[in-house]
């Protein structure tokens, strides 16, 4: 659900997806609700993961424990370009808290809080 990792830092990410016809969560030319969800999901999971590389770490595995404040503002269409922002607001305990913001063009069409327990070996 990430096509391109456009950019990361230690505490922020920039994702992209370009939703095709043949998506799984595409329904009558629209993005559904939980491929925005999904695709939220899977930016954080990169997020982490490209952190865990810059310190030479193996990536964890990360569970969703809750998504909080989750407003979708708009469904995007087949050929749309999303561009996702995730930001790392706390970490706890193997447990993150990250906001995203997902874009289509200039329309932000999806917002969320989620908190993500990253799995120890």
């Amino acid at each position: 659900m990430v096509d391109v990792v456009w950019s990361a830092t230690e505490t922020e990410a920039e994702t992209g997806l370009t939703v095709h016809p043949e998506n799984i969560f595409v329904e009558d030319g629209l993005f559904r609700e939980p491929g925005l969800v999904e695709h939220v999901a899977q930016s954080a999971a990169a997020f982490a993961g490209y952190g865990a590389f810059v310190r030479h770490e193996k990536p964890k595995l990360g569970f969703i424990g809750e998504i909080k404040d989750c407003e979708i503002h708009d469904l995007p269409r087949v050929g749309s370009e999303l561009r996702t922002h995730v930001r790392l607001v706390a970490e706890v305990n193997g447990v993150r808290l990250v906001q995203a913001e997902v874009r289509s063009g200039d329309e932000v069409v999806a917002t969320s809080l989620m908190k993500i327990f990253l799995k120890d070996d």
